[in-house]
């Protein structure tokens, strides 16, 4: 497994954000997409938002997958709150089991699973966790659950985990060869995350300046 770029780490931080304030969109209006309501946390679906031109880039991949397939839409937008709540109480949980770890560690670690809020993509409405469905939206053997931590599931949430079977594989390369094709870039220790125009995007792409920083929805 190539060596990988964790969200902690200083050069994503690194990247300036030149924000262009494009407008975050609701997926569900119109959408051709399978939208999960297992993420909402409010009345007003925050969840279901993203940026426009993430959410066009979705669309595209949509278009790329095989026949019987479709995108499960799950989690886009998440306010700088609840980052901030996910990020302490996973960082508290591994405290809690390895007391050991100094606090840069700590961070390192919990950042595998949950991006520190300064630069967190969700926050920025430039991420997306997502899956593969049928066509009656049954979710797809990807290997892991969505969502499945690296403790949980021995590493298996890597993108390019080697425990998984060969017929889940098959099924995270098909994810990623339609959403690769439209621009995005995966957080390889979550198979299910995808970004684009966010620092960690434009560390990975060489871009420059990030497009899209960390914001509250209107």
């Amino acid at each position: 497994m190539t060596e990988i770029v964790l969200m902690s780490d200083p050069k994503v931080a690194a990247v300036p954000v030149r924000e262009c304030g494009e407008r975050l969109v609701d997926v569900r209006s119109g959408s051709a997409l399978l939208v999960d309501e297992r993420k909402r946390q409010d009345s007003a679906g925050a969840f279901a938002h993203l940026r426009e031109g993430v959410f066009d880039r979705l669309l595209k991949a949509q278009a790329q997958l095989p026949a019987g397939m479709r995108l499960l839409f799950v989690e886009g937008y998440r306010p700088p709150a609840l980052q901030r709540q996910y990020f302490d109480e996973y960082a508290a949980q591994l405290r809690a089991e390895r007391p050991e770890w100094a606090a840069e560690r700590v961070r390192s670690a919990a950042s595998r699973y949950v991006s520190p809020p300064e630069i967190a993509p969700h926050s920025a409405g430039a991420a997306v966790d997502l899956t593969l469905a049928d066509d009656e939206g049954r979710e797809i053997d990807m290997g892991t659950r969505m969502n499945a931590s690296p403790e949980e599931s021995a590493g298996a949430c890597y993108t390019q985990a080697d425990n998984i079977s060969d017929e889940a594989r098959c099924h995270r390369d098909i994810l990623s060869t339609a959403l690769s094709a439209a621009g995005l870039v995966n957080y390889p220790t979550e198979w299910w995350h995808w970004s684009y125009g966010d620092r960690y995007w434009a560390l990975q792409t060489g871009v420059a300046v990030a497009p899209y920083g960390p914001r509250e929805i209107d």
